[in-house]
């Protein structure tokens, strides 16, 4: 009598994030059965009790493709094989490289058994961001060309899905994560929820929630991901949630396009938010000329300047909704922040696009040529951070977004701020860890005396500010540091658009030419 011949088993096995303890029964259970364990070694590190006598076989990284060929080569010679991805198998891993090598009908079993991807391990240490529909995006180029990543991004912003993006970027890939998250803020506000995860369930975990227009600042790698969230998304404490459904959710909530009927045609659009454009939409609405003044926030339209001339327009941000409230429009004027980092690029983007004169005012500089003893010029605002640091007790002169960067860069610090008195600012600087007596929550101009006595009764050790200028109270902070002889720590002013106007009146008067 003839022996059977013995029939070779394929498990494609997830071994999940990289803990031991989220690898599933049926995976364990593959693993132990097999003769051949066929992987990238570093996840046999996360299952190694699992490997007693088995034959492992580790071809390294970008041999995949050899992997699933000798997964595939062993199981028809009639052994159990089991081949290891991270992650689930099925989702940017081994799987799919496998059946596009399997025949028809193999000789052998095959099996594939799911883990806990990314996407998901990221969003059980987030909170729960991916509760209704999402997307996940590879940021990857190798496999698939860039000019569809960015237009699969384009997509998903556009129908405001939840994303998860993964390989977010590498020492060969710096720019095209930033490509994508200016893509996502054409439809979604820079104050959109999202969260970033590095080495999830892994040594050194990092977890932080943050901001689509922080994210624009930030620095990523391969080992980390980032979650997008939606209109919706909400954050609540140290976390980030997304509703479970559109019962759930208030009319309200969902923002769309203010109407536009009601606002002038061909007006001058000024988009400010500091008090020189304020100033400049006062002036222009004096001089005749019809304006919309854009507001951001509530706080923005109380202390917005009232005329006959002048309409205030609080709509929805988002480089679309500022494409369909420009149309018509006569000019526009951005005064907004020297560094806005976020909104100057998409003005001038959507207002070439449109065919609208764009006017860009920046303040001038107020730093003094050579700097005073004890002012240092940093070259960003991390830099900023990392010369602070060392003095212990650090007041930040920027407002709240960049807190987060800060208190990364320079984790040991005793920060001390001054913000805006607006809840959803306040609540941000509370979840960043800042105790509540160390934060001022007012509108300046702020004086010499002012920043002397409150610097004072902070005992601070640093002062970190912008370039602000004039109107920023550049030379109040300057005079009131070197009274207390308390080091001033400038972050450096991105480059200046071209043909920027630093007057007020010549701005102005470039308009009138205007037909």
């Amino acid at each position: 009598m003839t022996a059977p011949s013995k029939t070779g088993h394929l498990s494609l096995v997830s071994v999940g994030p990289g803990d031991l303890s989220l690898v599933p029964e049926r995976a364990r259970d593959a693993l132990l059965r097999a003769d051949v364990i066929v992987a990238y070694d570093l996840y046999l590190r996360w299952v190694a009790p699992l490997i007693t006598t088995q034959d492992v076989l580790t071809p390294p990284l970008t041999q995949e493709k050899e992997r699933a060929r000798l997964a595939i080569e062993r199981a028809r010679s009639g052994q159990r094989v089991a081949l290891v991805s991270s992650g689930d198998i099925g989702v940017y891993a081994m799987a799919g490289l496998v059946f596009e090598d399997l025949p028809e009908s193999p000789d052998f079993g095959v099996e594939v058994i799911p883990g806990i991807t990314s996407a998901t391990a990221c969003a059980s240490l987030l909170g729960s961001p991916l509760t209704h529909d999402f997307a996940t995006l590879s940021l990857s180029d190798l496999l698939c060309p860039w000019e569809w990543i960015e237009h699969r991004a384009r997509h998903i912003a556009g129908a405001d899905l939840a994303c998860v993006l993964y390989n977010v970027q590498s020492r060969a890939r710096q720019e095209g994560v930033y490509r994508v998250l200016r893509l996502m803020l054409e439809h979604k506000r820079p104050e959109t929820v999202c969260g970033v995860v590095r080495n999830a369930y892994r040594e050194d975990q990092e977890v932080r929630v943050t901001t689509l227009g922080e994210l624009l600042e930030q620095k990523f790698d391969m080992l980390t991901t980032v979650v997008i969230g939606n209109r919706f998304t909400e954050r609540k404490g140290r976390w980030m949630y997304t509703p479970r459904g559109y019962n759930d959710w208030q009319a309200d909530a969902a923002p769309e396009v203010a109407p536009t009927h009601a606002l002038p045609e061909h007006a001058i659009w000024v988009y400010g938010g500091t008090r020189d454009g304020n100033a400049l939409a006062l002036a222009l609405a004096e001089a005749g000329q019809q304006v919309v003044l854009s507001v951001a926030t509530d706080l923005g339209a109380q202390v917005a300047p009232a005329h006959p001339n002048l309409c205030l327009y609080g709509g929805p941000a988002g480089a679309e909704a500022r494409r369909r409230a420009l149309r018509g429009a006569r000019a526009v004027v951005d005064a907004t922040h020297p560094y806005a980092g976020v909104i100057t690029p998409q003005l001038r983007e959507i207002t070439a696009e449109l065919d609208v004169p764009y006017l860009r005012y920046e303040r001038p500089s107020t730093l003094p040529d050579p700097l005073p003893d004890g002012v240092v010029l940093a070259d960003s605002f991390v830099h900023a951070a990392e010369l602070a640091a060392p003095h212990g007790r650090v007041f930040l002169a920027t407002g709240s977004k960049d807190l987060a960067a800060f208190r990364e860069a320079a984790p040991d610090a005793e920060v001390f701020v001054r913000v805006t008195p607006q809840p959803e600012v306040m609540a941000r600087v509370l979840e960043l860890g800042v105790p509540p007596q160390n934060v001022s929550a007012m509108v300046g101009p702020f004086s010499h005396e002012f920043n002397v006595a409150q610097w004072r009764a902070w005992s601070v050790g640093a002062v970190v500010t912008k370039d602000s200028g004039a109107q920023g109270g550049l030379p109040a902070k300057l005079s009131a540091a070197r009274e207390l002889g308390v080091p001033l720590i400038v972050v450096r002013r991105p480059d200046a658009v071209p043909g920027a106007f630093s007057s007020p009146e010549a701005l102005i008067g470039s308009l009138k030419e205007l037909p």
